[in-house]
């Protein structure tokens, strides 16, 4: 079951980048993101009362969607964005990986700001992201460089509040962020004038389906298995692997190039995370 969990967060966590590129093929992306955990935060959410599951207070559903705008709108919905103005899949992910980074600094804000070690991790980290910078799609695409840098720090920002509010426990709380970001994302992507205008060719729709069932259920539900069997560092570790095996896919079936720019600044975003990682653990 480990084994089956592990493969799940590795590859598809890692496979929902070029999963997004193929959606936007035919849905906007605010849309497409809103469908899909929309659908997936119902579903999650039946399972969850089937299973006993206490139904979430108000107070509940208002932080649910709290988190859920912060990394659902701002982190998953630009990310999403980034992609359609010409960023590539695998890019996106490498760029994402940073999110460890902003949430040390983050944390800040409570009172754990970092040690030596992670101030350390830190500056190789950031240092990577200038690197990473350099690629030619960021180089090309300046909205989707400033979109890549406010992604990370939203979702980074939501994810160290999801510890401090009242929220419900397990797969209800997750269905209840999925559910009340879903809703925001909607409605975000009317006020942006997104309109599916045609009707989306089929590998617009399997991407879509595939976003649900793997994406959003599966890996998410093997996330929360390993937390609850495995340690910290092992339930986590998704975080390196998810760039390469974006960037592996994006190459191989997105017909996305890299240049070496990003083979050069992804290891080095990765050796800083793995610092930080290093020091929290201590």
């Amino acid at each position: 079951m480990v084994g089956a969990a592990l493969f799940s967060v590795y590859v598809l966590w890692g496979s929902t980048y070029l999963g997004l590129k193929f959606g936007l093929d035919g849905f906007p992306p605010f849309l497409l993101n809103g469908i899909r955990l929309s659908v997936a935060g119902a579903l999650l959410y039946w399972w969850a009362r089937s299973k006993g599951a206490s139904t979430p207070t108000r107070r509940q559903w208002f932080y649910s969607t709290v988190i859920g705008g912060l990394m659902f709108v701002g982190g998953l919905g630009l990310v999403t964005i980034a992609e359609d103005v010409g960023v590539g899949s695998g890019l996106v992910a490498a760029g994402v990986a940073v999110m460890p980074l902003w949430a040390a600094l983050w944390s800040g804000l409570f009172g754990l700001w970092p040690n030596r070690v992670e101030w350390f991790g830190l500056a190789v980290g950031f240092s990577g992201v200038a690197l990473l910078s350099q690629e030619g799609d960021f180089q090309a695409s300046a909205l989707g460089t400033a979109l890549m840098i406010i992604a990370p720090i939203s979702w980074a920002f939501g994810s160290v509040l999801s510890g401090r509010f009242d929220l419900p426990k397990g797969t209800m709380g997750s269905a209840a962020q999925m559910i009340g970001g879903g809703a925001l994302l909607l409605v975000a992507g009317v006020g942006r004038g997104e309109w599916i205008e045609a009707a989306p060719p089929l590998g617009a729709w399997l991407a879509l389906v595939y976003l649900i069932t793997a994406g959003s259920i599966i890996a998410y539900t093997a996330y929360q298995y390993l937390l609850t069997h495995t340690r910290p560092a092992v339930a986590t570790s998704y975080a390196y692997v998810n760039p390469v095996v974006a960037i592996a896919l994006g190459i191989t079936l997105g017909d996305e190039i890299v240049g070496g720019w990003a083979f050069v600044g992804l290891p080095v975003i990765l050796a800083g995370v793995g610092l930080v990682g290093l020091a929290q653990r201590r």
